[in-house]
């Protein structure tokens, strides 16, 4: 099986920039594209776009999401690696899952931490299911900062 079309959710974390080394050393052994999928996470923010403290949350998950799917981009086009950027909202996994299905993926490359305290414990859990629930293989990149606990 060729792994041509690659999901690479990330949250731009430096726990993530290793699956990204990842995913674009398997784009280039593959001949395959990247796709940097960031998610901004509706369960961090209300739909209430008339409290200012929900609009700067999602305006810094907007800005965030430019930055992680950028480095993705960035690196992976130094690479000499094909990329394409996106940006949905949604709850993480359900995203993720429903974009692998949908976009037709042959794999997911993805880490298994996000940043630290409730999201390294919310990527954590973002990860299991997707591993649980995927329909194409998943390459999971332990980051190498990461320790067991």
């Amino acid at each position: 099986m060729y792994f041509k079309k690659i999901l690479l959710p990330t949250d731009g974390s430096e726990f993530t920039k290793f699956s990204v080394e990842k995913a674009i050393e398997l784009a280039k052994l593959s001949g395959g594209k990247i796709t940097a999928l960031y998610v901004l996470d509706k369960s961090v923010y209300s739909s209430s776009p008339m409290d200012t403290a929900l609009v700067n949350i999602y305006e810094t998950l907007e800005k965030e999401g430019r930055y992680a799917t950028g480095y993705v981009a960035e690196m992976a086009r130094a690479a000499g690696v094909d990329v394409e950027e996106k940006r949905i909202e949604g709850l993480p996994a359900k995203v993720i899952l429903h974009e692998a299905e949908e976009g037709g993926y042959d794999v997911i490359v993805m880490g298994t931490l996000g940043r630290t305290g409730l999201s390294k414990l919310l990527m954590g859990s973002v990860a299991e299911k997707v591993i649980k629930n995927a329909n194409c293989p998943i390459l999971v990149a332990k980051s190498p900062l990461t320790k067991e606990e």
